[in-house]
């Protein structure tokens, strides 16, 4: 039987490297866990059979495969003796008891764990991408994600634009334009496409993005679509 938590940890597939050479390494969450599995929720999945690594505090380092594919990530097989099965099952117990995981409520703290961290990016070319909610701030958020976005590019996360300030062990951090001086929330407008436009919903207490490098005016003309 699993026991239900919310608990943030890394992972990485043991055979996933990116063009360097360089292993790749994601934020998650471990929603669930017994002494013989643990189901995550993930911004890249991984094929049944993969070969896993997964760290959690208070738990330590598992090491296992992929051994099903679920709607918001996967569950992982533990790999195992009989006497570390036995340490884990007594782990659980005692989290379980003493430890109490709870997502926060996002209106009420200044940096909080999101109830729900699967979340879109939407990059200047249009493109859309999967990605996993570290934290949230008023002022930006930390993801992680497949795509790794040079600093500087501008984008958007749900409704939310910004441009990416600086890259973390397992992905990279977004300062909300909200948050920025008039001429970075200019720029990151207008290093999108040239003639592209973005519209933006706001007053005193709210900004968010209503839709973001339009070109619907540039259809006919596909010399007009140009870059910056």
């Amino acid at each position: 039987m699993s026991t239900i938590l919310n608990v943030n940890g890394r992972y990485f597939f043991k055979n996933y490297f990116d063009n360097r050479g360089k292993r790749r390494e994601f934020s998650c969450r471990m929603v669930a866990i017994s002494a013989t599995s643990l189901s995550l929720i993930v911004p890249v999945n991984g094929r049944v059979g993969a070969p896993v690594c997964a760290e959690f505090q208070d738990f330590g380092k598992f090491e296992g495969t992929v051994q099903e594919l679920l709607p918001q990530g996967f569950s992982m097989q533990i790999e195992a003796t009989d006497e570390e099965r036995e340490k884990l099952t007594a782990k659980i117990a005692w989290c379980q008891k003493y430890v109490r995981y709870e997502v926060q409520d996002l209106r009420k703290h200044r940096r909080v764990i999101p109830r729900e961290p699967i979340a879109t990016v939407i990059l200047a070319d249009g493109s859309k991408h999967r990605c996993f909610v570290i934290d949230v701030s008023a002022s930006g958020i930390a993801i992680s994600a497949e795509v790794i976005p040079e600093i500087g590019t501008p984008l958007a996360i749900g409704k939310l634009v910004g441009r990416v300030v600086r890259h973390l062990p397992s992905g990279f951090a977004v300062h909300f334009a909200l948050q920025s001086p008039a001429k970075s929330f200019l720029d990151v407008n207008w290093r999108v496409r040239n003639g592209s436009v973005s519209e933006f919903v706001f007053d005193r207490e709210r900004f968010t993005l209503d839709s973001f490098n339009g070109i619907p005016h540039l259809v006919e003309d596909a010399a007009m679509r140009t870059w910056r």
